[in-house]
């Protein structure tokens, strides 16, 4: 097994690139491990995350003429952005997707999609072999059912990618709140996409805005 400890394993955002694959309607309607709307939200704000840190974010789709185009909410962040559409089911077979992901020069590669136990875990595997320091986003992907998703991340550990969800990755990025810069940019994407923690911190705000004795 591959143990990932000591400070170069943490996520840098100046060392990652995301790949967002087959986030589209034909996979999330056979989406059976999670929620579909927050296999959704969670995709959306890791995307949201990485463009706060300007994380070089690559989009692929499979067969989008069958498939369905990618969410709409992922290609409205990257209005500039072209959709890399597929024939492969392993992304990491695709020339194209592997070329845009060279480009960067970066060398942590976080991956989310859809299914978890297909086009997550081929290229996740494939990559890792290759030396690459792979990280998938659970919570941004989604199998055909909780035992798929569930065995799909056993077998990736073991040939070891690194798991997390997308509050983890995010928090990583940021790793000290003293980055006024990319702190200034989290509120937003924790009021839309966190549920019970960013209303907290609405309520933080409220409070802390209430002049004393006008509470309640």
């Amino acid at each position: 097994m591959t143990f990932r400890n000591g400070l170069d394993s943490l996520l840098r955002p100046e060392d990652s690139v995301l790949v967002l694959i087959d986030h589209q309607p034909y996979q999330l309607a056979n989406v059976n491990s999670h929620d579909p709307q927050a296999v959704v939200n969670n995709t959306v704000a890791l995307a949201k995350m990485a463009k706060a840190f300007k994380v070089p974010t690559i989009l692929t789709s499979v067969i989008a003429g069958r498939g369905g185009l990618l969410f709409k909410q992922l290609t409205d962040l990257f209005p500039d952005q072209k959709v890399i559409d597929r024939t492969f089911i392993n992304t990491w077979e695709d020339k194209p997707t592997v070329d845009a992901v060279k480009a960067t020069g970066r060398k942590q590669l976080i991956i989310a999609g859809l299914w978890t136990e297909v086009c997550v875990a081929m290229p996740a595997i494939h990559a890792a072999g290759e030396g690459w320091d792979v990280t998938v986003v659970t919570d941004a992907c989604g199998g055909a059912s909780v035992e798929a998703h569930q065995v799909a991340i056993q077998r990736m550990i073991a040939g070891g990618v690194n798991m997390m969800t997308w509050m983890a990755v995010g928090s990583e990025w940021q790793r000290d709140w003293a980055r006024l810069d990319t702190a200034a940019l989290l509120p937003d994407i924790l009021v839309d996409h966190c549920g019970g923690a960013g209303m907290a911190y609405l309520w933080e705000q409220q409070l802390l805005n209430t002049p004393v004795g006008q509470a309640g």
